[in-house]
């Protein structure tokens, strides 16, 4: 079939080629309602669709950002995706999403892909492992954001929750109910992953910081197949946990799994809190008490400082960090 040309729909239209490109990228400011209307509809008769690589050589823009997350499975990435296109439906903009499987040779050909197709700026939850890539952008002046993770070596604007406050609030939870030995549970502590080493230390020494009596804290860390065998030799021992913190969404559904094949009562022989308020958390039995993280609001506020670099709004290029607020919402887990 032969190829539909903006001077077909020009002809067909009975407008200047010009006024069809000023259609097609949306400059509506000096064009009739009529105009619009004929070039709308011979549009729409001739199946025109517009060359999309053409029309990004000639703005020098693909109207496209690209958005590496480190592992999709996560309800955070996902809502923050989710905030990331909607924002970007809105400009015009298409996102494409890559998932990293926090694996640092897949994330680095994720970031030549993106750049090959020339997307306009890059959101990223970044491995820490390719400091080296991500500092060529910079230097070229491309438009990044980082999400959810610190690289301290990089000069990076970055989104991420106040995970300080996070562990504060569970651990005051936790210490209002009187518990006597609480399991910290979270996957492998790596310095890259900035969330769980900022919420496990910081909910250490919120426990340490008390006028309550101080409870026993055990630390449960590994890969999250490894998670139900270590919390039960945990459990096995005399002085079993009477309470539970699951750092994040894919613990939790390991640490329910777990007391669930146990026959264990929630929050009977255990009280469970959480971060990340999980979609079932309202009706799951008993209700869960969990720390929510805003992620809409985080996933708009990356789009919005990168659209401002995109847009050349922002020229400092000074990096900014910005915190968003947990908040606890009260049910019956603990």
């Amino acid at each position: 079939m032969e190829r539909i040309t903006m001077a077909d729909v020009a002809k067909y239209a009975g407008v200047s080629k010009s006024t069809v490109s000023q259609y097609v990228n949306g400059r509506f400011d000096y064009m009739g309602k009529e105009t619009r209307e004929k070039i709308g509809k011979a549009v729409k008769h001739l199946n025109y669709q517009p060359n999309m690589v053409a029309r990004s050589l000639k703005q020098k823009s693909s109207t496209t950002i690209g958005v590496i997350v480190a592992n999709i499975l996560h309800v955070f990435s996902t809502q923050v995706i989710r905030a990331i296109e909607d924002y970007c439906h809105q400009r015009g903009f298409h996102v494409i999403v890559c998932n990293a499987d926090d694996q640092p040779e897949k994330e680095k050909k994720y970031i030549e892909m993106l750049k090959a197709k020339q997307v306009d700026g890059m959101i990223a939850f970044p491995t820490g492992d390719n400091v080296a890539l991500y500092q060529q952008l910079l230097d070229e002046g491309y438009p990044l954001v980082f999400m959810d993770r610190i690289v301290e070596e990089l000069k990076v604007d970055t989104i991420l929750l106040d995970n300080a406050e996070a562990s504060r609030l569970a651990a005051e939870t936790l210490l209002q109910g009187e518990y006597k030995h609480v399991a910290v549970v979270s996957p492998p502590l790596l310095k890259q992953v900035t969330p769980r080493m900022e919420r496990v230390h910081a909910f250490q020494k919120a426990m340490q910081q008390t006028n309550h009596p101080i409870p026993k804290v055990s630390l449960v860390t590994g890969k999250i197949p490894t998670i139900y065998e270590k919390l039960d030799a945990l459990f096995q021992k005399e002085e079993r946990p009477d309470a539970i913190f699951a750092i994040n969404d894919r613990v939790l559904h390991e640490v329910l799994s777990f007391l669930s094949k146990k026959d264990m009562q929630i929050p009977d022989d255990t009280a469970i809190i959480n971060v990340d308020d999980v979609s079932f958390a309202d009706f799951y039995n008993p209700p869960l008490t969990t720390i929510s993280q805003p992620a809409f609001d985080m996933g708009e506020k990356a789009a919005e400082i990168l659209f401002t670099i995109i847009l050349k709004e922002k020229t400092d290029r000074h990096s900014e960090m910005v915190r968003f607020n947990p908040i606890l919402i009260r049910r019956k887990s603990c």
